[in-house]
């Protein structure tokens, strides 16, 4: 079954909610610590599911893990309804129960996996939820070319019905996970948060160490060492929205900032385009046979795929910024290289085999630059940096810049390619990477090694971070001399 391009897509909207499913060809769908691995792995899988909704009032009300329970749970009910849709109305019915799943799977798995994870590997088990959209991506692929071989009232249906299956698993799998620790002690059941802290820390040390952070920030008293305390009652929900949106403080502010911003540049460099428009992209290119398109598109969604698993390793002992910048500067020259092959490929009135060329390995190249560090790093980075109290909402205010851009550059895709040309689509967005680059380097500081609860110490002076991170580092240096008996009651000559 191949891609259909959406401008050749003609409903009447006078008889639309009349039409029986079997009379409608849907669109191709693109569809160290091992507890600690684990529970984080089982968590990310939700990210497969992609869509719109917003989950951060549940997670706090309810916990982190019974939030993934509700998500895996409300997308199995809209995969059985796409399943078995009889019309078009039930189709979309269907399908808007599954994004309410999804959305509420896209906040929640990066929040319980960085809350779960020690700091020494949260970079590897955050980019998870990157690692299961790939994955999701590239069996919408193989699903796209098996079930196309079918009868098309069987293949459509068990191409959105199979979905199911996982979010069912998904559901039960996770209720034998453990709560997120900081949400425990944020409901003062301090001795539930320990025990899950000592079975996902690397040593107790640790995770004697995380507790005493966690109940700081939470301002429990670090000499309390009952099982449940009372803690005064929580401020009404409005009060959190407003200390995130409207009266933050710089640090926060400035949290947030960084964490809409890499959501927002992670899908205006056009990498929705590339997932959902690959066949139209390759037959722009040259490419026009459709098993050949199919199978190239396939490729790609591997060749993604492999890169972000190997980006997981990488996250831990490169470092966020590095690996970001990297990533980032290697998708612009991407970007221009496939803009420029494709400009020429368009502007030919013969098959120009340079230009063809040229486009397979820049797409490639753009889809490898991307997975290597843009499409995990913005998952791992949005979830770590903003404080316990506000982390729900802020990764719900990423992830909605995230999906609204994904949404406007996808329907503008066609459009914009008319109205300036494909190669010139490509063009603009290896603008928009270009701007983001420097937006990443002036403003982002590197988190890899902090714990959560060190964050709000390093964000808040915007592009004046870099001497903010030295003068922690300088107090983090004489408070262990002073710890260490290295320097005594001796003036400290350095500071």
């Amino acid at each position: 079954m191949t891609a259909v391009e959406p401008e050749k897509v003609v409903f009447s909207f006078d008889n639309q909610m009349n039409l029986s499913i079997p009379d409608f060809d849907p669109p191709n769908k693109p569809k160290r610590n091992k507890y600690a691995l684990a529970c984080c792995f089982l968590a990310c899988m939700t990210s497969i599911l992609l869509g719109y909704a917003i989950a951060a009032r549940t997670s706090d009300w309810v916990g982190r893990r019974y939030t993934i329970v509700i998500a895996g749970a409300v997308f199995f009910a809209g995969a059985l309804l796409m399943g078995l849709a009889t019309n078009f109305a039930f189709l979309m019915v269907g399908r808007f129960v599954a994004g309410i799943g999804v959305g509420y799977a896209l906040m929640i798995a990066p929040v319980y996996t960085a809350e779960v994870a020690p700091a020494s590997c949260r970079g590897f088990l955050t980019s998870f939820p990157e690692v299961f959209i790939n994955i999701g991506i590239l069996l919408g692929y193989v699903s796209n070319y098996a079930f196309s071989k079918l009868p098309l009232n069987l293949g459509w249906r068990l191409m959105l019905g199979i979905a199911a299956v996982p979010s069912a698993l998904l559901s039960v799998s996770i209720i034998f996970m453990p709560e997120s620790p900081r949400w425990l002690v944020l409901q003062g059941r301090l001795g539930e948060a320990k025990k899950v802290l000592d079975k996902t820390s690397d040593s107790l040390e640790e995770s004697k160490l995380r507790l005493s952070e966690i109940k700081s920030v939470v301002g429990i008293p670090e000499h309390c060492t009952d099982d449940v305390v009372s803690l005064p009652k929580q401020q009404h929900q409005n009060s959190v929205w407003t200390d995130l949106i409207l009266r933050p403080t710089p640090s926060v502010g400035h949290a947030l900032l960084c964490g809409v911003g890499i959501h927002f540049f992670q899908q205006a460099s056009g990498i929705d385009t590339v997932v959902l428009y690959s066949p139209t992209i390759f037959e722009k290119a040259g490419i026009k046979n459709d098993n050949e398109i199919l199978l190239a598109t396939i490729a790609v969604g591997f060749i993604k795929l492999m890169c972000v698993f190997v980006a997981t390793f990488l996250l831990d002992k490169i470092g966020r910024r590095k690996l970001l910048l990297s990533s980032v500067a290697g998708s612009v020259v991407s970007l221009v290289s496939l803009a420029f092959g494709l400009t020429i490929v368009g502007k030919a009135d013969h098959k120009v085999e340079w230009a063809v060329a040229l486009c397979v390995l820049s797409l490639v190249s753009y889809v490898m630059w991307f997975a290597i560090g843009m499409g995990p790093i913005t998952w791992v980075y949005s979830s770590e940096i903003f404080p316990l109290r506000l982390r729900a909402q802020g990764c719900s205010m990423g992830i909605a810049s995230n999906r609204v851009t994904s949404a406007v550059i996808a329907m503008t895709f066609i459009s914009l390619s008319d109205a300036i040309s494909i190669g010139g689509a490509f063009f603009l967005y290896a603008a928009f990477a270009a701007v983001g680059w420097v937006f990443f380097y002036t403003l982002y500081p590197e988190t890899r090694g902090k714990t959560l609860e060190e964050m709000e110490g390093i964000f808040g002076t915007f592009f004046k971070w870099r001497s903010t991170m030295r003068a922690l580092e300088e107090k983090k240096k004489r408070e262990s001399y002073y710890g260490e008996g290295l320097i005594g009651n001796s003036t400290y000559v350095g500071s």
